[in-house]
């Protein structure tokens, strides 16, 4: 039984990583290959705050979230000027700018990391309670931002920046709020994996986390919601269940994203879609 409550939990916790994401690349069109160091940046905070600081698990969440969200604003207002592959090389930068801070920082455990996190007090069942309701939270503001008109908003950007711009969108301000959303609910997510695995170290938040947060994303269906929370559900445990997928993750979810870019880049959902549209013309 612990077991099957440990990769609900786990999960839970990627099944919001994913979204966080899917906010900024999904309905804005940012593509972000750093937003592990988000994550990261969640989870050493949460661990301080608990460890060092006396902070509670609910206040240390809080403050992850914050701090993750003013790190994802920075990171987003000197990304403005940038587009498309620029961008992406941008956001890699800043995913291995973090790796290379927290490693030089005896503050945050450098390469030994910070051992000793406490649990949430919840217990572990009450723990996986709260975070699969979170992924629930999650899903519901997702679905809530794509039909407002701030998802308009996102949606028109992310096909055209120059006609957004010239129907008056405010494009900077739009793409600073989705990296702020997005940064801001990695930040929660990485608050909740410090205090399931109870240790935070460098390792966990490197380029293949990134690369792996982003074939949630990407395989699942750019800014589909349904699709994201299926594809982050099952490669979150894929690791887990089976050996191979743990040992040549890079390699298995660099081959997910070059085959989805090259034979369907609606991914899952476009997958389905399509089989949906051709059952109904069939009838």
């Amino acid at each position: 039984m612990e077991y099957e409550i440990s990769l609900l939990t786990v999960m839970g916790i990627n099944i919001v990583l994913a979204l966080s994401l899917n906010i900024i690349t999904g309905f804005c069109g940012q593509i972000s290959l750093g937003h592990a160091a988000f994550y990261g940046t969640g989870a050493y905070c949460a661990a301080l705050a608990t460890t060092q600081w006396g902070m509670s698990f609910w206040s240390g969440g809080l403050l992850a979230m914050v701090v993750a969200a003013i790190f994802g604003f920075f990171v987003g207002f000197a990304s403005l000027r940038v587009r498309d592959d620029f961008l992406a090389i941008t956001t890699m930068g800043v995913g291995f700018l973090f790796l290379g801070v927290v490693r030089q920082q005896d503050a945050l455990g450098g390469e030994m990391g910070i051992a000793g996190v406490p649990g949430s007090g919840l217990g572990e069942f009450g723990f996986m309670i709260l975070v699969l309701a979170t992924a629930v939270l999650v899903i519901a503001f997702s679905l809530y931002i794509k039909r407002s008109w701030l998802g308009f908003a996102f949606d028109a950007i992310a096909q055209d920046q120059d006609t957004s711009r010239t129907v008056g969108i405010d494009i900077a301000r739009f793409k600073l709020a989705a990296f702020v959303l997005g940064t801001a609910i990695a930040g929660l997510a990485g608050s909740f994996y410090a205090h399931h695995v109870r240790f935070v170290g460098i390792d966990s938040f490197g380029f293949i986390e990134s690369i792996s947060i982003l074939a949630m994303v990407v395989v699942g269906g750019i800014g589909s919601i349904w699709g994201v929370v299926v594809v982050a559900a099952v490669l979150s445990v894929l690791p887990l269940w089976l050996q191979f997928v743990a040992d040549y993750q890079l390699l298995i979810y660099g081959a997910l994203l070059f085959s989805v870019m090259q034979f369907n880049q609606g991914g899952l959902d476009g997958i389905v879609r399509q089989l949906v549209r051709k059952w109904r013309a069939n009838d």
